[in-house]
């Protein structure tokens, strides 16, 4: 048996894991098709079809565990998000943000466990974190996206759970020139839940793809526009607070803030790849991504604090469910609300540049040089805006409200008595005392007066993110004549990230103060309803023209309150990599058996740059600047081994060290800071809590084996099991911190001890997770002729895991679901493009955004999602005219499944529910 022996560039890319995996597979279809061309009649498929089969073969000649979605165009992945095209392969799964599939887990782990790269790189991301939120990326402008679900030595993304990589298109791997406009108009099910929202919106991409120069040049240009809309009808609940009555332990509703909102997405992206190959050795790629990113939200609502409010709870209409005692049905008598209407804006640019250069030394020798820059900018403007039947807590109008949770888990609907649509009832002004501030009551010099805590009329909320990542690689690739090793890859890279997170709020106040005022005529938008929850009409208003206007003054919160320079930071690292890769092609048994062995060793210096808050007698923040430093090094060793038993089936073995860094907001060096004049029981003087600076990333053993049966070209069946042992994780815990040269806050002094008892995240605990992964791509034209164009592609994924903190006690990972399934009948032929799609998970526990944009991990139901497409092709129309043409038909969210969170183990307890309805997209496409 001779043994396959890839050509030296094809051997570099693979090697040093530049997004090479799409090329590779496909020049050997193109071998494969060439071989049977000499023997049958060769089918040309084309479309979602053709997709079909680069994805298979990109995981069938890849030398790691990986999965991939492909498009055969540009602007031709089969969803409109990113994420959700991801989010179809086996093994992983999407959470919702906002209603658009946004974070993307990877067999049981949660977003921030997978690296993600671009074209082969390391992404800056818009959260506080490391964890990409997907819809900042066009699927429209995206060639493919591989899922690494095993590491070799060259991939520079981290992540215990995989790496996630996005690839643009390589104009001179395509055939002539194409240029291709693609338009989509998007409707939202939902009527405008806000007069001043949006229900339709429009997508557009124009892509051109070209070469020159007899194919030695070649150039990829795609410009993107999206302005798509998203409306939810949303119950909200503040708690639960748990009491005794009657010797029984009862839980009852605390508060509730429902609300509607309206959303839309506008995101502008350029793509340009231009790609050199001046001679048969050396070849260049340069390509660029921008991406203006504004999401507007519009909110409005009403907070009702039911127990937790000033009303008195009726104990003779209220309902408990025997099985929880949970008090299901109650009814309070003097009740004041808080009717809201809110703006948010979310507005972030990324810009991301790459050179990579390819040379060819002699036959046996390549070298590899990667050259990248990317930065994001993310800033959140949001706001709240307070309106009620009068100024502080026992003043104004009350009302008797009731409530009735419903049946599952929807929330609850109420019952009232006033018209919150009327204008002269409810005025501007904040009608609860809360949210004081002594900074607050001093400006407004209402200290020591009745007045005291009633001068928060709304609030505003701030927070800004830079993220900046610098990156070079080297590597080298040896082609080596042995019986066992067919080449050897070694390099270095570096990269260099600073991450800055700036944190502040505005406390809001009517310049009216203490007089509430009418809304005024020029900013009345009519009313919203709120029939969903049974509160019938409220008044909605332009709030943000109204602080644009000049109607209130802001204060700032940061001055008597610690959590925004705690939130404040800067964190840096550099990591520097040497890594070795061996190639693997040899026999055993007559089987021909490849892969690759390879070790990583990696070393890190992480700084923060932060400050040593505390607060004086008078309530204000004093601060103290600090700077620490921390380094350590890991050795990754890793192999991947694919045994192929005849020319369909294959067996493949996996084993590796992974790591996952520590989320950058909880090793920063911001940190609240007090000093005792007396040691605690760690004999430390300083009492510190915030973030950890010596946090060290999360370590891994994992193991892989898969069989896998490529039984026809449009076709596979594979089976595999998968196990990590997570030998180190990051919890809550107390750490020692060195506090040398920072001075008390207090006095401006340094103190005489340097070492402090931190409370925040730690190192320590582990556990293991294992699972199962079956998938299958079939098509029906293996049953009968006649079903040609037929075919579902499935996938079924179980779970499990046992893990403990540094204290022995159990702990759930973020984002784990122990039952992931995806489902997909589709039909294409004679230019007919169908599809239907279902991606299916179980409970999970996963980050969502909570008070102030802090990440807070709630609990999530599973949930199962359906979407639709139909669409048509005029490639084999006699209308010259019309061969380009190509329309489609989408329905997302077929059932409406919404979102739901939970407060607690109790599924009464509904923390969240989020109903999105449908959405319909229209989409019209011309290739010339």
């Amino acid at each position: 048996m001779s043994k396959f022996k890839p050509s030296m560039l094809t051997l570099a890319l693979v090697s040093a894991g530049f997004s090479s995996l799409s090329a590779f597979a496909a020049d050997e279809v193109k071998k494969d098709e060439a071989l049977n061309q000499e023997n049958v009649e060769v089918i040309e498929v084309r479309g979602m079809r053709r997709s079909i089969v680069e994805s298979i073969n990109v995981k069938r000649f890849a030398t790691n565990v990986v999965e991939s979605i492909s498009a055969e165009d540009i602007g031709k992945l089969p969803d409109s998000s990113i994420a959700e095209s991801i989010a179809r392969l086996p093994g992983l799964a999407a959470q919702r943000l906002d209603g658009r599939a946004s974070r993307v887990s990877i067999r049981g782990f949660g977003e921030n466990e997978s690296g993600t790269t671009f074209n082969g790189r390391e992404q800056v991301s818009i959260s506080d974190n490391r964890g990409v939120e997907f819809d900042l990326y066009p699927s429209e402008i995206m060639s493919g996206v591989t899922v690494y679900k095993t590491p070799n030595a060259t991939l520079e993304g981290e992540g215990i759970a995989g790496v996630i990589d996005m690839q643009t298109i390589k104009p001179l791997s395509k055939d002539g020139q194409t240029v291709q406009i693609n338009t989509q108009f998007e409707q939202t099910s939902f009527d405008k839940l806000n007069p001043d929202g949006e229900d339709s919106g429009f997508r557009g991409t124009f892509s051109y793809v070209d070469q020159f120069a007899d194919n030695t040049l070649g150039v990829a240009f795609a410009y993107s526009s999206m302005s798509s809309p998203n409306q939810e009808k949303r119950w909200n609940s503040w708690g639960y607070p748990e009491f005794t009555h009657n010797g029984k332990p009862l839980s009852i509703l605390g508060g509730a803030k429902p609300f509607v909102r309206s959303s839309e997405l506008e995101r502008d992206s350029v793509m340009l790849v231009v790609e050199a190959a001046p001679t048969d050795k050396l070849k260049l790629t340069f390509d660029a991504l921008y991406v203006d990113f504004l999401d507007t939200k519009t909110l409005r609502g009403i907070e009702i604090p039911f127990a937790w409010g000033q009303g008195s709870i009726k104990e003779e209409n209220a309902t408990v469910d025997p099985a929880t005692g949970f008090v299901t049905s109650a009814l309070t008598e003097g009740e004041r609300v808080v009717v809201r209407n809110d703006h948010e804006e979310r507005d972030a640019t990324l810009k991301s540049f790459g050179l990579n250069t390819e040379y060819q030394v002699n036959d046996t020798w390549s070298l590899d040089l990667d050259v990248s820059y990317s930065k994001v900018e993310r800033k959140i403007w949001s706001m709240e805006s307070y309106s009620g039947t009068g100024r502080g807590s026992a003043v104004g109008i009350a009302d008797n409200i009731g409530y009735q949770f419903n049946s599952g888990n929807t929330g609850a609907m109420f019952t009232h008595q006033l018209d919150y649509s009327d204008y002269n009832l409810i005025q501007l002004g904040g009608p609860l005392s809360w949210g004081g501030s002594s900074a607050l009551n001093e400006s407004l010099g209402i200290k020591d007066t009745p007045l005291k805590d009633t001068g928060q009329d709304g609030f505003i909320n701030t927070p800004n993110i830079d993220d900046e990542l610098k990156a070079i690689k080297f590597a080298a690739t040896q082609v080596i004549e042995s019986d066992f090793i067919s080449a050897l890859t070694y390099g270095v890279s570096r990269r260099e990230r600073e991450k800055q997170k700036v944190s502040e709020g505005y406390f809001m106040t009517l310049k009216s103060f203490p007089d509430t005022i009418v809304v005024p005529e020029e900013y009345r938008l009519g009313s919203v309803s709120l029939d969903f929850i049974g509160m019938g009409d409220m008044i909605a208003y332009d709030s943000k023209g109204l602080i644009d206007d000049g109607y209130y003054t802001l204060l700032a919160e940061s001055l008597t309150d610690t959590k925004h320079a705690t939130k404040s930071w800067t964190v840096k690292e550099k990591i520097t990599s040497a890594f070795v890769q061996a190639d693997i092609n040899t026999e055993v048994a007559g089987l021909a058996l490849t892969g690759g062995a390879g070790l990583r060793y990696v070393h890190t210096e992480q700084s923060s740059q932060g400050s040593a808050f505390t607060t004086n007698s008078a309530g204000l923040v004093l601060a103290s600047p600090t700077d620490m430093e921390h380094s350590y090094s890991h050795l990754l060793p890793s192999l991947n081994l694919v045994l192929k038993l005849d020319d369909e089936q294959s067996l493949r073995f996996g084993v590796a060290k992974t790591i996952s860094r520590a989320r950058m907001d909880d090793m920063n060096a911001s940190i609240d800071a007090d000093y005792k004049t007396k040691p605690d029981d760690n004999g430390n003087y300083w009492i510190v809590s915030g973030g950890n600076t010596l946090l060290e990333p999360k370590e891994a053993t994992g193991i892989d084996l898969s069989y896998e049966n490529y039984f026809s070209d449009e076709g596979y069946f594979s089976a595999a099991f998968f196990h990590k042992d997570l030998n180190q994780w990051i919890f809550d815990g107390a750490y020692e911190v060195d506090m040398t040269g920072v001075a008390v806050p207090a006095t401006g002094e340094i103190p005489p001890h340097s070492t402090g008892t931190g409370s925040g995240k730690v190192n320590g605990g582990g556990g293991t997770l294992w699972g199962y992964e079956l998938a299958v791509t079939f098509p029906f034209k293996l049953i009968d002729e006649s079903l040609e164009g037929f075919g579902i592609m499935a996938s079924h994924t179980g779970i499990n895991s046992d893990m403990e903190d540094q204290k022995g006690n159990e702990f759930e990972l973020p984002g784990l679901s122990d039952q992931i399934q995806s489902f997909t009948l589709y039909y294409e032929n004679y230019g007919i493009q169908s599809r239907v799609s279902m991606r299916k998970r179980s409970d999970f526990k996963g980050d969502v955004y909570g008070l102030g944009f802090d990440s807070q991990q709630v609990d999530i139901l599973g949930e199962t999602i359906w979407d639709a497409q139909i669409g048509y092709s005029f490639e084999e129309s006699q209308v010259q005219a019309l061969q380009g043409l190509t329309v489609s038909f989408q329905v997302q969210n077929i059932t409406e499944e919404p979102f739901t969170s939970l407060s607690g183990d109790n599924k009464l307890q509904v923390r969240d529910y989020q109903d999105y309805g449908r959405t319909y997209l229209l989409g019209v496409s011309y290739k010339f």
